[in-house]
């Protein structure tokens, strides 16, 4: 016989996670505050499967997403989830892009990237005629899948392996559920419910849908070169599932007490011009098109629409510093899942083995 295992949580990783459990035997109940699973950052992404191009080598992310990616497209085909393999360009529009371009290139090798190339002009045009750089790294593994239709589909599962589900059930304090381990994948709340020396603070990530017209100038994915300070990947353009095309997400903190904690003051310091820019994106439409534009010359304010917003939660530690990896830290019988911001969604099979191993 199983354990008796609590699962706080219904975004994509929570119920990724009751699915291993209750396929390996054990009593499973998992508890969403929201009526409905899916409602936060598994449901209001742009629906990205990365290739684990970003990440340190060697890193939770680097080695979760790359096995994550493998084991998703292949539920994907069992359960016939739609699921394009569309590839990405990651455009540098200046030459004092190239040394960090170069960076994701040694990276991206290092995490055993199937085919990426470092291109030209001439190149990116064959591959995204409308787009504009003067260098560009090729990732054709990058795919595009709808995560809550992944969710719904792994829900099915646990429910009928014996595990429960239940909605509108919050958790204000997870060591008084009635299990004897309790995992917590709780987004922007995992850090309050875990009462962390990190401090998890939510950022705002806004999406715009392009017009039929300037849908139609993307073929796949197109990012920028990050910042490499930031965990964020920067506003992209992604086709969709459905060929809708999305231009975003910023990151833009969410306003409330905890901007005014000691960890936000010193990373509002180190960077205010850099969130000053965020913020004035997220008011103006025209600076949005303005910036988009260095990728994508043709596109007019006009092809832009807004669209869904989520909440990406992100760690900082106490010194103010992002916290750039997944974390887990365990708390009497509670194990708390505290960073899984992107590629948690790609990675979300693979962080759910990760959890099982590390629960015996």
């Amino acid at each position: 016989m199983g354990q008796r295992i609590g699962i706080v949580g219904g975004g994509i990783v929570g119920v990724a996670l009751a699915r291993a459990l209750a396929a390996r035997g054990d009593d499973v109940t998992l508890l969403e505050k929201e009526a409905r699973l899916a409602q936060h950052q598994t449901g209001h992404n742009s629906g990205v499967v990365h290739a684990g191009l970003y990440y340190a080598p060697g890193s939770l992310k680097a080695r979760l997403c790359r096995a994550g990616r493998a084991a998703l497209l292949r539920y994907a085909e069992e359960r016939d989830i739609p699921c394009r393999v569309l590839g990405k360009l990651v455009v540098a529009t200046a030459e004092r892009e190239l040394p960090a371009l170069a960076e994701l290139e040694r990276r991206g090798t290092e995490n055993g990237l199937q085919g990426l190339r470092a291109i030209g002009p001439d190149e990116m045009r064959e591959i995204e005629p409308h787009v504009r750089g003067v260098r560009a790294l090729h990732v054709p593994e990058t795919a595009s899948i709808d995560f809550a239709h992944v969710t719904r589909e792994l829900a099915r599962d646990v429910t009928e392996r014996g595990g429960e589900l239940r909605l509108g059930a919050e958790v204000t304090d997870a060591k008084a559920l009635d299990a004897g381990r309790v995992v917590v994948c709780a987004g922007a709340s995992a850090a309050r419910l875990a009462r962390a020396e990190l401090r998890g603070v939510p950022f705002r990530g806004d999406f715009f849908v392009l017009s039929e017209r300037a849908a139609a100038l993307v073929r796949g994915h197109v990012y920028p070169v990050p910042d490499p300070r930031f965990p964020f990947l920067g506003v992209h353009f992604s086709r969709r599932v459905d060929d809708q095309v999305w231009a975003g997400p910023n990151a833009v903190p969410v306003l409330g007490r905890r901007l005014a904690s000691p960890e936000m003051v010193r990373l509002a310091r180190r960077y205010w011009r850099t969130g000053a820019g965020e913020l004035w994106r997220a008011a103006s439409l025209r600076a949005s098109a303005r910036r988009m534009r260095r990728y994508l010359p043709e596109l007019r304010p006009s092809d832009l629409r807004r669209g869904t917003s989520g909440i990406r939660a992100q760690v900082v530690d106490r010194a103010g510093n992002l916290v750039d990896d997944f974390v887990f830290a365990r708390e009497e019988h509670v194990l708390h899942v505290l960073n899984a911001p992107s590629p948690a969604a790609t990675a979300s099979l693979a962080i759910a083995a990760h959890v099982v191993d590390r629960l015996g």
